[in-house]
């Protein structure tokens, strides 16, 4: 499984993806699912990938052939985010299409999911989630980000946090502790992750993190997240279950 988030804020935009591909008991492995597109000063994209592996990376690897080929469209020759996202997904359907077809009998889901974000001079910073059938919705100011994989986990800090205000560094606080609630609750969930920060109107990817299992900050999100909620939880009103009378209670006639 995996996790990977993308938020988009007026001051740019934090992608956050996690790096374990397989979870088993005699085996761990893991494989980057971020990855960068783009020329300094003219155009900057993200990439982040969720499913099946063989899927992801034939995208990516046919992404990189188009622009070493000057093959037209490619992500150097579109000429806005749209553009971007409706050939990545014009490119994961038909990888989907193709290993679907090579495996005899049914069964196998070759289904796969992307984020794509960035910005193309002249144009706006933004964030699509790529569905397997290759359409796409985009961050908006009422939905700031896009998450795939295993999403249940952290959307709740998300939603209680994320708004179009927030600072950038902030929603990169926010990704982060959306990851370690993931990674908390499904243990196919796990560093490295990678994180990178884009300014708005930057056009530079020069802000990519990676950061270990442990890793010091890390470790300290994470103390101090389990920390805090427990504190919260014990500063909750607590009520008099045995005396009905106490709270609201709705019963059936």
């Amino acid at each position: 499984m995996t996790y990977c988030v993308a938020v988009r804020v007026d001051e740019g935009l934090v992608f956050v993806s996690d790096s374990r591909t397989n979870a088993g008991i005699d085996r761990l492995s893991t494989y980057s699912k971020m990855f960068t597109f783009g020329t300094d000063g003219e155009r900057s994209f993200v990439v982040l990938t969720a499913g099946n592996l063989a899927t992801t990376q034939s995208v990516i690897s046919q992404i990189k052939r188009d622009i070493k080929q000057n093959n037209v469209p490619n992500l150097m020759t579109v000429e806005n985010m749209t553009e971007a996202a409706e050939y990545v997904g014009q490119l994961s359907a038909s990888q989907q299409q193709k290993h679907s077809t090579a495996v005899a009998g049914g069964g196998f889901d070759a289904s796969a999911s992307f984020i794509l974000g960035g910005q193309i001079s002249g144009g706006s910073h933004r964030v699509f989630m790529i569905y397997p059938q290759g359409n796409f919705i985009t961050a908006t100011a009422e939905n700031p980000y896009q998450q795939i994989g295993e999403i249940k986990y952290g959307k709740p800090v998300l939603d209680r946090i994320i708004t179009r205000d927030t600072r950038l560094e902030e929603a990169t606080l926010a990704a982060l502790v959306s990851m370690d609630s993931t990674m908390r609750s499904n243990a196919t969930v796990g560093p490295p992750l990678d994180v990178l920060i884009y300014a708005k109107d930057s056009l530079s990817l020069n802000r990519h993190f990676i950061l270990q299992a442990d890793d010091p900050y890390l470790l300290e999100i994470k103390a101090a997240w389990d920390e805090k909620l427990k504190e919260a939880f014990a500063e909750l009103r607590r009520v008099n279950w045995n005396e009905p009378t106490s709270v609201s209670v709705v019963t059936e006639e």
